[in-house]
């Protein structure tokens, strides 16, 4: 059963960093809709924990990208400058518009820049967005465009390589990745200079990382780019184990490089609650899903 959202095409370095050639590039996606009607299929079943029984099943599309920009803001909310006043934005899909709308939530910037390999998708993204938000999103020309003068770099893509020059980050800018990798998609949205130059690493899981041997947290430690030591959980951050940004020049980094059922459990519930107040959805007998023996 496919249970995740599509993202917006993969591309490599070439896409990225060397656009301006005009070089056609194949495009693929993790996820294709296959299912009845080209549609996508997936659930979250969520689950009452004291009663041990199924209380709604919902599709996961929508809630994969608000889970992972939630995420991402928390991230921000303790890794960020104070007040960001710049925010350079990588992606114009489903997960970039999820980031830009929770940010700008979060943080009042001076001014959006949006950059993405296809320049009509970034043009028509920085467009639908500004009419959402009610500020302007501009569509940068380049990579590095979109990289200078930010001091927030968020990157939201799909991408299988760095989306930018790791050379480019300066002094006190906040760099953000969702590139999440496993064994067999080795793919990421920083490269090993920006995290080289990272005064503070913070990923969401190590031990994911170790186990699918991701490149940009694994593999950094084991060409020793990091110590392994230095890379830090965003759960000991906020539990206060380990320190955020203490000053203004420091460079932050956060790779918010996997999901967890946690943040689906949490999402999920606010959903329930709130389609049972609007009246939405379909009520199914629990005992469709429960039996009386024991496998």
């Amino acid at each position: 059963m496919i249970i995740q959202a599509t993202g917006v095409p993969l591309l490599g370095k070439e896409g990225w960093l060397r656009h301006q050639e005009k070089v056609p590039l194949p495009k693929r996606r993790r996820i294709l809709p296959v299912a009845t009607g080209n549609r996508y299929c997936g659930f979250v079943i969520l689950f009452d924990i004291e009663r041990i029984e199924p209380i709604a099943i919902m599709p996961d599309g929508v809630i994969q990208k608000l889970r992972v920009a939630a995420l991402s803001a928390v991230g921000a909310k303790y890794l960020a400058p104070a007040k960001p006043r710049v925010l350079g934005l990588f992606g114009s899909g489903w997960q970039a518009g999820a980031h830009l709308e929770y940010l700008c939530r979060l943080f009042d910037f001076e001014r959006v820049k949006v950059f993405s390999p296809n320049e009509q998708h970034r043009r028509e993204f920085a467009e639908s967005m500004s009419r959402k938000l009610g500020r302007r999103v501009e569509a940068s020309n380049s990579s590095r465009e979109t990289v200078e003068g930010s001091d927030f770099i968020q990157a939201a893509t799909a991408a299988w390589d760095a989306v930018f020059d790791g050379h480019w980050v300066e002094k006190g800018m906040y760099v953000a990745s969702i590139g999440g990798s496993d064994a067999s998609n080795k793919r990421r949205e920083i490269d090993d200079e920006t995290i080289r130059r990272a005064d503070v690493y913070i990923v969401h899981s190590k031990e994911v990382a170790r186990l699918d041997q991701s490149p940009d947290i694994w593999e950094v430690a084991q060409k020793g780019i990091r110590p392994w030591d230095s890379i830090h959980e965003i759960q000991d951050l906020l539990a206060g184990k380990t320190s955020g940004r203490t000053n203004g020049d420091q460079i932050t980094v956060f790779n918010n490089n996997t999901g967890a059922g946690t943040q689906f459990a949490a999402l999920g519930s606010v959903v329930l609650k709130r389609a049972r107040d609007m009246g939405l959805g379909r009520e199914i007998p629990t005992e469709w899903f429960l039996e009386d023996v024991s496998p």
